[in-house]
């Protein structure tokens, strides 16, 4: 049976031991962060923290931070789904009876891809002015500019058309009435409030938290413009849900929800938001954002407070983003017949790296696949995407980096893209939503050569460390790509490094900061993807003009070290560590 709200949600994953209740007072500035973060990193479980400072409300988080709580909402693996919807958009391809009768379970969960009115709801059990101060909101970071809303669900409508969008944005907590309202480009909500303010009118919206696990997914899903999270949240439910008139905007709202916060955005406001800690492992720069001015809550009358930890890798975010995934691809190779699979990287926060597998059926289709892809809704904020066959297995790091050894070629395999959106998010280029992109062509070719084994081992290196003394650590990965660490200056290092004869067999070398684990993937991934802007930090052995096209050849080279007008990243004082390791054992965790 589906979930129809928060709480029976909770009571399943206490069932099934997947919750715990921390039952001591905790600080909702730095320590519930630390705590969670911990957590997240051990796939431990979901918690509710009884006694938030300074609110009366208890505070639940980490709720799909592993997949079997994933898999508990929605009744099977996430692949499974996925699975089920190509069948069923493959069964339409023309209409096939026999197709449809395999199709038939999906079919039957279609019919809820929709929402049904009611007259009330629990959401509207209490009616009262705003006072957002008493609320357990987060400050996730030492130098966030404040605390913020990490899992406010933001409804709005197009202001003509009246489509109707759910999306999770920041929301800075100004005051007990208002809050920042971070949209970011490519968001429907922003799109909903670019078209109200040309017409020179508020936006009326409400943000939601905390209901049932479905909206919660569907909220983060990357799903075609225009199409609508509550109604696909009714896909995943196998029913679909309810909402009521909210009670001082012309909107309907989950009738289910814990809270609901009523109010507008109005046009050509604005106010200076950030800096806070964000899921590429760094500050964002501060920058004018629109204002929510919060007329109205309604709530339960016993309601829980979701929220979520927005940091560096890992955290909450991965399951999440790795299930809609698993969900949504499978539509994409129906709409793209070339492409086998696809996988965006949650250790580089899931934009920074994209790959690909492409069954090729003339050359240089891949490419072709790459343009299209980059121009499709949330993959058009990719800065990185690799290409590889259609027998490689796209999720496995070390199979891509063999793919990149075996089948990529510097002179004929790289395109950089000058220009183009970025996540707004991403701070390398130094300009706000703009940068470049990067695209890796490693499928194989009918002139592919054989790949030269490099000859860098424990000697070579030690040879290297000498010769350059800005590095500090080294680790070649799959015979692929090295990555060294540098002490400092990295784009000098990377320029001399593509030059040097003994890293002959390496096709791609890469330089990053000392903060850098190079041992583990996750940070190495981190570490290397968010940190470089493809046309200010790459570099390669031969560069030489060919009519407008620049050809490259030899070696490329990332210098993907932390810059002086990079935004600084995430670290936790070392005395709210040690707070936190002091009191773990009163957390009952």
């Amino acid at each position: 049976m589906p979930f129809n709200d928060l709480s029976s949600f909770i009571a399943a994953l206490e069932r099934a031991g997947e919750l715990k209740r921390v039952k001591v007072e905790v600080d909702p500035e730095l320590e519930i962060t630390e705590i969670v973060t911990r957590v997240v990193a051990q796939e431990g479980p979901a918690l509710i923290f009884e006694k938030v400072k300074g609110s009366p409300y208890p505070l639940v988080i980490n709720l799909f931070g592993n997949m079997r709580r994933i898999e508990i909402a929605l009744g099977q693996p996430p692949a499974q789904l996925g699975e089920e919807l190509l069948r069923l958009a493959q069964s339409l391809q023309p209409p096939n009876f026999k197709k449809m009768w395999k199709a038939r379970k999906t079919f039957w969960r279609m019919k809820n891809f929709r929402a049904q009115k009611t007259s009330s709801g629990p959401a509207q059990e209490v009616v009262e002015m705003p006072h957002l101060d008493q609320l357990p909101v987060l400050k996730c970071w030492p130098k966030d500019a404040g605390r913020f809303f990490t899992y406010g669900m933001v409804l709005t409508e197009h202001p003509v058309t009246h489509g109707r969008n759910v999306g999770l944005y920041r929301l800075q907590l100004l005051s007990k009435n208002s809050t920042g309202m971070h949209w970011q480009i490519q968001k429907g909500g922003g799109f909903h409030y670019h078209e109200a303010e040309k017409l020179g009118k508020a936006l009326p919206l409400a943000v939601i938290i905390g209901t049932d696990p479905y909206l919660l997914m569907a909220a983060i899903a990357p799903l075609p413009e225009g199409m609508d999270e509550i109604a696909f949240s009714g896909f995943l439910r196998g029913a679909p849900m309810s909402l009521t008139k909210a009670k001082s905007i012309p909107l309907h709202v989950p009738a289910q929800a814990e809270f609901i916060l009523e109010g507008e955005v109005p046009a050509k406001e604005r106010v200076i938001e950030g800096p806070f800690g964000d899921h590429f492992g760094h500050y964002s720069h501060a920058s004018p954002f629109p204002v929510f001015q919060v007329r109205k809550v309604t709530r339960r009358k016993n309601p829980y407070y979701l929220a979520t930890v927005v940091g560096k890798p890992p955290q909450e975010d991965r399951y999440l983003g790795d299930a809609m995934q698993e969900v949504l691809s499978p539509l994409i190779r129906m709409m793209r017949p070339e492409v086998s699979d696809l996988w965006a990287y949650y250790e580089a926060g899931f934009h920074n790296l994209l790959v690909v597998s492409v069954h090729q059926r003339y050359g240089k289709e891949a490419i072709k696949t790459a343009l299209g892809l980059l121009g499709e809704g949330q993959l058009s904020l990719t800065k990185c995407l690799v290409l590889v066959d259609s027998t490689v297995n796209v999720r496995d790091f070390h199979a891509v980096l063999q793919a990149l050894h075996t089948n990529f070629d510097v002179a004929e395999d790289v395109l950089i893209l000058p220009g183009t959106p970025l996540d707004t998010l991403d701070f390398t280029s130094g300009t706000l939503n703009l940068g470049s992109k990067l695209i890796l062509d490693a499928t194989r070719k009918p002139n592919t050569r054989p790949a030269k084994k490099s000859s860098l081992d424990s000697a070579a290196f030690e040879t290297l460390k000498r010769k350059y003394t800005r590095i500090t650590g080294w680790h070649l990965w799959d015979d692929s790509l090295l990555v060294v660490q540098a002490r400092e200056d990295g784009r000098r290092l990377i320029e001399s490094l593509v030059q040097d004869p003994m890293l002959e067999g390496v096709k791609i070398i890469a330089a990053v900061s000392p903060d850098v684990d190079l041992e583990d993937r996750v940070s190495m991934i981190w570490g290397l993807f968010t940190r470089f802007d493809a046309v200010r930090d790459i570099v390669f052995t031969n560069m030489k003009l060919v009519g407008p096209a620049v050809q490259y050849g030899g070696r490329l080279g990332i210098d993907a070290t932390w810059k002086p007008h990079y935004p600084e990243p995430l670290e936790m004082p070392e005395e709210l560590r040690e707070k936190v390791t002091a009191r773990w054992s009163e957390y009952g965790i």
